[in-house]
């Protein structure tokens, strides 16, 4: 019996070795907005429906298009006016439904990472090929359209199946070598990057992503104001802050242009943003830059700690 999903190793947060960021920032602070595309009548899928309401859902479907058509022009000019290049969690079917939003992107240099093909079509059920074959369909359609070779993933709509981790690392290798398939943001267990175990034993790591930041958590699970939620992601970077002067920390934000992008909530995440972007010690970066950097700087220091804490943990254990 499994007692843990096996993809890394227990690691203390106070006993690891310290990470510095560029120009000795506190934190590398990230924002991720989720640019996704749902189906009104997508196939079914038994272990998931995709609407909550008997087709066809206009409700669910048409905020979702909001965020398509209003806001996410609304939430890219406020990232431009403090200096954020987005990381998109991209369901890529928008490379054709909404081409002229990757376009917008690509001018902007914002990064592109794979969260699927449809945000209505779940990992749930699929064969392990299945599965192999999305990913491979979701990191060529990034490439064919914006150039890049795609760093991370985020499962469809957070269907994780017991592969992906194995699978998009093994895709990203076939396709582009070392330069693609490196990191994910499925784990949601860590405020710093951490190596993960692969199948192929290719150098891969773990970026902090936050459910608790993640706006469609805030407002639709937790329900809270926006000024809650604008104070939350200031008290979550106030503590990261403070640890990162000892050691670099992560900090995301995950977001969703059908969410913090509605005109009664924009006030509270912009304030959020310039409390955040008016500390000078902070990396404003992107996800790829992130574990680009901790791979290059601190990922064998990580494993030689994650081992060296292995070893006395198995002395200490012994009678």
């Amino acid at each position: 019996m499994k007692h843990d999903p096996g993809l890394y190793n227990y690691w203390a947060y106070d006993q690891r070795p310290k990470i510095t960021w560029p120009n000795g920032a506190r934190v590398a602070f990230w924002v991720a907005p989720n640019i996704e595309y749902y189906e009104l009548n997508p196939p079914a899928n038994p272990h998931r429906q995709a609407w909550p309401q008997p087709y066809p859902a206009i409700g669910g479907y048409g905020i979702r298009d909001y965020g398509n058509r209003v806001g996410h022009v609304r939430q890219m000019d406020l990232l431009d006016k403090y200096g954020i290049r987005g990381s998109i969690s991209l369901s890529t079917a928008l490379c054709d439904h909404h081409p002229e939003i990757i376009s917008m992107c690509k001018e902007r240099d914002w990064e592109f990472f794979s969260h699927g093909i449809y945000n209505t079509r779940y990992t749930y059920g699929m064969s392990e090929q299945q599965e192999l074959d999305m990913i491979k369909d979701s990191i060529e359609t990034i490439f064919q359209h914006t150039g890049q070779k795609c760093a991370g993933y985020l499962a469809p709509a957070l269907s994780h199946s017991e592969h992906t981790i194995d699978l998009f690392a093994e895709a990203g290798s076939d396709l582009f070598g070392n330069d693609a398939g490196f990191y994910t943001c499925d784990l949601f267990h860590d405020d710093q990057p951490t190596p993960v175990h692969t199948r192929s034993n290719k150098r891969f790591i773990s970026i902090p992503y936050s459910l608790e930041m993640n706006d469609t958590i805030a407002y639709v699970v937790n329900k809270m104001e926006p000024r809650r939620y604008g104070q939350m992601i200031r008290d979550n970077f106030d503590r990261l802050y403070q640890e990162g002067a000892e050691s670099g920390t992560v900090m995301c934000i995950p977001t969703h242009n059908y969410q913090v992008s509605c005109p009664h909530r924009m006030r509270a995440f912009e304030e959020a943003l310039d409390y955040i972007t008016s500390h000078e010690d902070v990396w404003i970066t992107t996800g790829r830059e992130i574990a680009e950097y901790y791979l290059t700087h601190h990922y064998e220091t990580s494993l030689q700690s994650i081992e060296q804490q292995a070893r006395v943990s198995v002395t200490q254990e012994k009678p």
